[in-house]
């Protein structure tokens, strides 16, 4: 019996038999070249951990990402566990893991086939952008099929990807630059692979799928893919989009050190100074308004290239995005994600509801707030204080504000922006094997991304799963729908024995609900998709670049050479008068 070990690749012989060398595969890359090998498991050839680009350190470690690396000997495609520094909180992170500065790396899964131009699916991982990495979730039963080639990669997260202060040091999104680099490595590349660089499918799941939402309207992506899978996030959630940049950098920098910093100049030297330890030691994901504080941000242009010029919704609004065919939905429960924080929180709703309203909503007043809180809250509570037996209202409450209604707003700001290729699901599989909602008696549902969790492989981190027959079957329809949908932009085949599924149209009809049945329906969410839909109309603060102003005279230095220049300037106007 062999084992290969994914760090040293080195082979160890148990008993007397012999051991061969594990098979390998040579791919010539503008780099240098690749070796990766096949797997243990699965009829597929794995390349971990190439470099796609490289992180600029120092002082200009919060900038885009420059060129990747080239090499003359052979590079060992092996699986390092190469991680972007972040913090771990939950310790989830794997024990064998590599966390390091120069992070951007990528794994390319290619099926045992002599199949050449394949088309490419690209998997952004999820984490809040705050953490994760490329393989947290990976691709092999997908590859297996033989229909697909997948690509997964890693991208600065947290502050260090997308600290936003507007200047030229930190001008923000670095991590979403990062992914764009990837896309144009995967233009250049995969053909070497066998995959077809013009036929390529960008995926992502949680603040991933919010990410390709984003890739998706952005300039910097012209012509690097094909179609779009964004599973449970949407470009325009409050958890995407920063409302206020310098707000945000200065309240995480409260995080993290005791200094307080009302210069910009001064905060901006902090970050660029201190140490990726105590960059990453702010915790950001308990926040009872959901602001996750180090999230993608409209850019000021300071003469660098920018990945967002505008607000999602405006972007969408104006109809000027490329109109690609889309997979587009959420789990039933998204809301159980929030389960963790329950016990703690029922309590303080009950004493300030208006705490736990969306950030990215704005008021005239406090007693504006208060009103919309109370009308939320008995939206989803009636007349009765929050206990365990509200717990399905609670989970409902941060289904829709986090990903429900953002979902669904942005599918209708596309149909009205002219995109008629839109399949809207709603995931909602469960089985007998399913936890129970806690503080039920029979209640069970989908949680956040339990889509993606069908259609990727299991989580890597050996918790054992069972595995009913009932989800075996759903598992291959499901897998059978995405690879579909990445092959053909179209989940369903005209020819197929599964229920015809048409693109969604006005009032987010029809839509797919994806259960233990297939089941055509009308209008997702309609009732509470209109609730909120009035209330941001009246109040939703869109999101705006960090002010030029700001930076521009915080620095006390400048401030003194500006008010001299104004003197001069005043001088002379003078002496020209008189």
């Amino acid at each position: 019996m062999c084992s290969v070990a994914v760090v040293t690749f080195a082979v160890l012989c148990w008993g007397a038999a012999s051991c061969q060398q594990p098979q390998s595969h040579l791919v010539e890359l503008p780099q240098g070249p690749v070796r990766g090998y096949r797997d243990t498991e699965y009829p597929i050839y794995a390349f971990y951990d190439i470099p796609y680009a490289k992180a600029p350190t120092g002082t200009d470690r919060f900038k885009g990402p420059l060129p990747p690396p080239v090499w003359s000997g052979v590079f060992e495609a092996v699986d390092r566990v190469i991680l972007c520094p972040q913090l771990n909180e939950y310790d989830l992170l794997p024990a064998n893991k590599t966390m390091q500065e120069d992070c951007l790396t990528a794994s390319v899964y290619v099926p045992e086939t002599k199949e050449k131009n394949l088309p490419v699916v690209i998997y952004v991982h999820g984490g809040g952008y705050n953490s994760g990495w490329g393989n947290y979730l990976t691709p092999k039963n997908l590859v297996k099929s033989e229909k697909v080639i997948v690509v997964t990669f890693n991208y600065r997260v947290g502050a260090h990807g997308f600290l936003c202060l507007g200047t030229e040091n930190i001008p923000g999104n670095a991590g979403m630059k990062d992914q764009v680099a990837l896309l144009r490595w995967v233009k250049n590349n995969i053909a070497n692979f066998g995959g077809n660089p013009d036929e390529v499918t960008i995926a992502g799941y949680s603040a991933g799928s919010a990410a390709v939402d984003l890739l998706m309207i952005s300039k910097l992506t012209k012509n690097l893919f094909k179609r779009v899978i964004p599973e449970s996030g949407a470009n325009i959630a409050m958890f995407t989009i920063q409302v206020d940049p310098i707000k945000n950098a200065k309240e995480y920098a409260s995080f993290i050190t005791s200094d307080h910093f009302e210069d910009l100049n001064a905060l901006e030297k902090f970050y660029q100074t201190v140490s990726y330890e105590q960059l990453n030691s702010g915790n950001v994901m308990n926040s009872k308004d959901s602001n996750f504080y180090t999230v993608p941000c409209v850019e000021r242009n300071v003469g660098q290239e920018m990945f967002l010029e505008d607000s999602p919704v405006n972007i969408l609004k104006s109809g000027n995005f490329t109109k690609v065919p889309i997979l587009y939905g959420f789990a039933n429960m998204e809301g159980l994600f929030r389960m963790h924080w329950f016990p703690h929180w029922k309590n303080a709703m009950n004493e300030k509801f208006s705490d736990f309203l969306p950030f990215d909503l704005k008021f005239e007043s406090d007693n504006e707030k208060e009103q919309v809180a109370e009308k939320v809250k008995r939206f989803y509570f009636g007349e009765k204080l929050i206990t365990e037996e509200s717990v399905l209202g609670y989970i409902d409450y941060f289904t829709d504000v986090l990903f429900a209604y953002p979902m669904l707003k942005s599918v209708e700001l596309q149909l009205e922006a002219g995109n008629n290729q839109i399949y809207l699901y709603e995931y909602s599989y469960y089985d007998e094997n399913t936890p129970l909602v806690p503080h039920t008696d029979n209640v069970r549902g989908a949680t956040h991304c339990a889509q993606t969790y069908v259609v990727l492989d299991e989580l890597n981190d050996g918790i054992p799963t069972i595995i009913s027959d009932e989800l075996k079957a759903h598992t291959k329809v499901m897998r059978e729908i995405w690879l579909n949908f990445m092959t053909t932009g179209m989940p369903i085949p005209e020819d197929s024995k599964l229920p015809t599924w048409r693109p969604v149209g006005a009032g987010q009809s029809p839509y797919m609900s994806l259960g233990r049945t297939l089941q055509v329906k009308d209008s997702l969410l309609k009732e509470r998709f209109l609730f909120w839909a009035d209330i941001y109309e009246k109040y939703y603060f869109n999101p705006s670049a960090p002010p030029q102003v700001s930076a521009a005279i915080s620095d006390p230095t400048k401030i003194s050479r500006y008010c001299l220049s104004i003197i001069l300037i005043g001088i002379f106007c003078i002496s020209r008068t008189i």
